[in-house]
């Protein structure tokens, strides 16, 4: 389960701010109840249609009176239909509109949460409960709490009735509340614990679903087949086995409500009829009333079925509000300090940093660094030294704990999020596509890109040929991830778009580790084209990155071992050396 730093609030005070979004849409919320409220009056009117019908034209034998009380009664119908298709849709249309509200807040806040809340809590999760937990929310508010609202008034009017009809077999309907409402309360509470556990395991199901669907070439490779069958069978079995008391539960609930209700309007099927054969009461009346008691009965049990899916739903509206209550760490200041025109002038001043997920070791460790304006500087250093932890603090996807990272002389914190990151233009070495077209893909970092522009950044990418060669051009559709090209192409698009982007500084994690030759041929030529011009921090794995550096840093658990040109470090630094020795020569 999702661990998150707020404290969760109560479930029903969710289930209240839940019903905030609603608030905007009073006019609509308006008609609903006028349409509910009018066709809950429509269905009680037709019990005294009933009684009518069977007093004045059945007991009467006439046939002026009964075609009067029958197109009464047909009147009643249409109009209960008219008043049925104006809720319905109004009721609907409240509901799918809060929904999507409230699924478009949670992402606004999803999007610019920091990194670090999505390396502690797994993205598919979070993807099930803007799926599936909306899908709940919008079936209560669109269906449900309508519903309710339209037996609470039936209830209340068939009560009003039943006194009106007669007061006595009134009494004996009336005992069977209380029996009915002690049920509701035992039982509602195991239901709504119930509720939630289950959310959280289907969310859980989901969430391994798409994990090993989104690596199933790696599943196959390995014939992880039958153990991933076999985990994922256990989780189905634990959400169903969940799934299975929460149903049992409402199941109780529902049969004794039932049999309370039901077996109350049996006994006074029984006393009525008594009256109606001692003459006390007529046969219409009795009808009228037995219609009124099936009407309160149904309506008391339908409620008690609904409470069961608003509990549901305050689950449901619970976890959606800890999405909304994650807190942002990473934001601007309310009054961010102006940037003046970016050369790319960075420094490091005793920066010292650690993940929140391992708060005991330093990532980066008192690391003070001048980053000249143009030129390139290569990190290297082992796994772990803290190169791809450098890349992520000057983007501001986390916050060093002490010391400061400046650009053209002020600290990164007091400039604003969004100015800070159009400085610079990310390559990594997994290229990122998503889904859509190339010409879509090359302008993500700038979306008014002309045509024209979008074409020149693929020529300096060496990349517009390969793209003309495609069935739609510029407009072919990728799969996601870029499925569907080479790792050569895909970087080269990437190389376009940051090309395109026109950031001052470019943070490029060695783009080429992963090619052949003949694809980190060509995206070395793109690579030289985007660096023209550009203060460029690398992150070096190969010799040839390495050699045409104007500087090389060397890092070693966070710390700069040593700093110099590539003839300068093989003579000073041991750690350089020994690297150049495993890692470079291999790759001359």
């Amino acid at each position: 389960m999702m661990e998150f730093s707020p404290k969760t609030a109560p479930r029903w005070q969710a289930i209240k701010r839940a019903t905030q979004f609603i608030a905007p849409y009073r006019r609509q919320v308006v008609y609903s109840l006028l349409a509910l409220s009018f066709t809950a009056m429509i269905t009680l009117s037709i019990g005294q249609g009933i009684r009518l019908l069977i007093d004045q034209g059945f007991a009467t034998q006439s046939k002026e009176l009964l075609s009067q009380y029958v197109l009464t009664f047909l009147g009643l119908v249409i109009a209960l239909a008219m008043g049925t298709f104006t809720r319905y849709y109004w009721v609907t249309w409240l509901g799918e509109r809060v929904i999507a509200d409230i699924r478009r807040q949670v992402f606004n806040h999803l999007i610019h949460l920091h990194p670090g809340f999505f390396e502690a809590n797994r993205s598919l999760e979070i993807q099930s409960r803007l799926t599936a937990d909306m899908t709940l929310l919008q079936t209560v508010i669109g269906s449900s709490v309508s519903f309710a609202l339209r037996n609470l008034i039936m209830m209340l009017g068939g009560i009003v009735w039943l006194f009106i009809t007669n007061a006595k077999l009134t009494a004996l309907v009336t005992v069977s509340v209380p029996l009915v409402v002690i049920p509701i309360l035992v039982y509602g509470r195991r239901v709504r614990h119930l509720s939630r556990l289950s959310q959280d395991r289907i969310a859980a199901v989901g969430a391994y679903v798409g994990e090993i669907l989104g690596q199933i070439k790696t599943v196959q490779a390995y014939n992880h087949q039958s153990i991933d069958q076999q985990q994922f069978h256990a989780q189905v079995e634990d959400a169903f086995a969940i799934a299975k008391q929460r149903a049992t539960q409402r199941a109780l609930l529902i049969t004794i409500v039932i049999l309370l209700v039901l077996g109350a309007v049996g006994l006074m099927l029984w006393v009525g009829g008594m009256d109606v054969i001692e003459g006390r009461i007529s046969a219409g009346e009795l009808a009228a009333f037995v219609f009124y008691s099936v009407i309160v009965g149904s309506a008391v049990a339908s409620i008690s079925e609904v409470i069961g899916e608003l509990q549901r739903a305050a689950g449901a509206a619970e976890r959606t509000m800890e999405l909304l209550d994650a807190p942002n760490l990473i934001q601007s200041r309310p009054d961010p300090h102006p940037l003046p025109r970016v050369m790319g002038n960075i420094h490091l001043e005793h920066v010292c940093f650690a993940y929140p997920s391992r708060p005991e070791t330093l990532a980066i460790d008192h690391l003070t660094l001048k980053i000249r304006a143009g030129e390139t500087l290569a990190l290297v250093g082992p796994s772990g030294a803290g190169k791809s932890t450098l890349f992520d603090l000057l983007l501001r996807f986390f916050d060093c704990q002490s010391g400061s990272i400046q650009l053209e002389g002020i600290d990164i914190r007091n400039l604003d999020v969004m100015t800070l990151r159009r400085c610079f233009a990310l390559v990594s070495q997994s290229p990122s596509l998503f889904h859509g077209s190339i010409r879509d893909n090359l302008r993500y970092g700038r979306p008014e890109a002309t045509d024209a522009e979008i074409a020149a950044a693929a020529e300096a990418a060496y990349a517009h040929d390969f793209i003309r060669k495609l069935p739609q051009g510029y407009h072919t559709l990728l799969g996601d991830t870029g499925l569907g090209l080479s790792g050569g192409q895909k970087q080269r698009l990437t190389i376009a778009r940051a090309i395109l982007t026109n950031a001052p500084i470019l943070l490029l994690d060695e783009a080429t580790s992963a090619l052949d030759a003949h694809s980190e041929h060509w995206v070395q030529q793109a690579l030289q084209q985007l660096m023209q011009n550009r203060t460029t921090l690398v992150i070096a794995h190969r010799l040839a990155t390495v050699q045409s550096a104007d500087r090389i840093a060397v890092l070693d658990h966070g710390r700069l071992d040593a700093l110099g040109t590539h003839a300068q470090l093989l003579q000073s630094s041991s750690l350089y050396a020994q690297l150049a020795a495993l890692q470079f020569q291999s790759m001359d």
